[in-house]
């Protein structure tokens, strides 16, 4: 570790999948306390790792997103009981950021608990915090050498928020312009598809952690080496993304969109106008549209189903294949610019 590294941690800090999670009908059932125990031993590796190296941790709250601690920001050292077995500034890190999870999760109220985790705010602070600390006008520094090598770990226990689906793209993009890697580490719940693509798309790391009880193990192994050294050892990868996208009008994943020609607005029907651009499309484009819709049984399966998508293997695509708007296909019908193309899983559907 020759460079220094900056590590940004998004905690979800949902007590509803919390207290999901440490269901004792659970086959390895987890808590806060339990979690909070192994994460702080990651983070006072990673900062013992290198003196240079800095940190940062957001937590991820129902309705609102806050800073727990930064190596940048005071602490009130006088507040920490002096303990003769343990490192002072380690004992530091481990009391700041217990004490503000216990003081940001007890200030919730019964209502508010079931509101969803603005983790959206969080990671645009991750990332407007990482582009201060990167920037050599802030640092002073006109050496781009000194500046540490930025990285943002979220590690979620909630599912997916489908109305949430272009702030989080956008902020995927942001990452990939700032060179920020995105590691994802899923605690508890089903696969999340857009964090999938976050990691993916930055070329982070998706872990699913089937062993919560081993969570150190994971974050020591996989997640500690940063991006630069990750290169010479073996990290646990995707065998599958799910690059399925959200519809702008119902904020639903779809597997089959139709997509705007104009302004690449997706939308999970065929509609006259563009709600975003306000494009009109003709009456028999609409209607060719309709006609072709999959919405005949597939042969082999029961009548009135259709067969799910299943997720694309990560090797069978290039790095170029994502959701990215500017990388959407702009498919033209009989010579027609205003048609809506149809968008299976990614790919224009010629329209016959």
């Amino acid at each position: 570790m020759d460079k220094a590294s900056h590590l940004s941690v998004i905690l979800d800090l949902s007590p509803t999948q919390w207290h999901l999670s440490a269901q004792a009908s659970n086959t390895y059932p987890l808590t806060l306390s339990t979690f909070t125990s192994h994460l702080l031993a990651f983070l006072n590796a990673h900062m013992a790792c290198k003196d240079e190296n800095s940190l940062a941790v957001f937590g991820a709250l129902p309705g609102k997103s806050v800073m727990l601690y930064s190596t940048t920001s005071p602490v009130d050292e006088k507040a920490v009981a002096a303990d003769a077995n343990s490192y002072r500034p380690f004992k530091i890190l481990d009391c700041t950021i217990t004490n503000t999870i216990l003081d940001q999760v007890e200030s919730l109220s019964e209502a508010d608990t079931e509101a969803p985790i603005d983790l959206v705010g969080a990671l645009a602070k991750s990332l407007c915090y990482i582009n201060r600390v990167t920037n050599p006008a802030n640092t002073r520094t006109e050496d781009t050498t000194v500046l540490p090598d930025p990285r943002i770990l979220i590690v979620s226990v909630s599912p997916d928020q489908s109305s949430s689906y272009i702030s989080v793209m956008n902020s995927i993009f942001s990452a990939q312009k700032l060179k920020v890697t995105i590691d994802v580490c899923k605690l508890f719940g089903a696969d999340s598809v857009f964090l999938q693509q976050a990691a993916h798309l930055t070329g982070g790391s998706y872990i699913n952690i089937e062993r919560p009880d081993a969570l150190l193990q994971f974050l020591m192994m996989s997640f500690l080496p940063p991006p630069s050294i990750r290169q010479l050892i073996s990290v646990p990868t995707q065998d599958k993304i799910d690059f399925r996208a959200a519809c702008f009008c119902h904020k639903n994943i779809v597997d089959i969109g139709f997509v705007c020609s104009v302004c690449l607005s997706i939308f999970c029907q065929p509609v006259p106008v563009c709600s975003t651009c306000r494009t009109k499309f003709p009456i028999k484009t609409l209607q060719r549209l309709n006609a072709a819709r999959p919405n005949a049984p597939v042969p082999g399966t029961p009548s009135g189903t259709r067969s799910g998508t299943p997720s694309t293997p990560s090797n069978s695509l290039p790095r170029s294949t994502s959701i990215k708007p500017a990388g959407t296909p702009r498919a033209v019908s009989n010579g027609n610019p205003n048609a809506l193309p149809v968008v299976r899983n990614g790919a224009p559907v010629t329209q016959r």
